[in-house]
């Protein structure tokens, strides 16, 4: 099998199986291998017999060869460009910029102290005789 097969090789292969995990792909007679759910396509696969079915003729990438094992891992997806990230839109809202004339958020709060302590050391002065 490693004569015939290396890393990195992009074949044409059959689908020949489809399980909740992945699909089954003959490369030639004698070798097939697995193509994991998530090498099916770019993106979140959620049923894969909406993207493969038996017979469909696939390009597919070899991952791996396990010679011991006599496994290959696929993959689908890197035989395929990615999709093009759309730019990210900017909001339409414009930010409120935070002056001093804006007497809000901590300056409330920093006025709101300044009171608590005028409080406390009068009833500090009130306690102590």
């Amino acid at each position: 099998m490693t004569d015939k097969f290396e890393t990195g090789q992009i074949l044409q292969g059959k689908v020949t199986g489809i399980q909740p995990y992945g699909a089954f792909v003959a490369l030639d007679d004698e070798t097939q291998g697995l193509v994991h759910i998530s090498e099916v396509t770019h993106g979140y696969v959620k049923d894969i017999n909406e993207h493969l079915t038996v017979g469909d003729e696939v390009n597919v990438k070899i991952l791996n060869v396990d010679e011991e094992k006599n496994k290959v891992s696929l993959s689908i997806r890197a035989t395929e460009e990615p999709p093009k990230k759309r730019p990210k839109t900017q909001s339409k809202k414009p930010v409120k910029q935070q002056t001093e004339d804006n007497a809000s958020g901590f300056n409330t709060l920093k006025e709101k102290l300044e009171e608590w302590i005028e409080q406390s050391e009068g009833r500090e002065g009130t306690t102590k005789n």
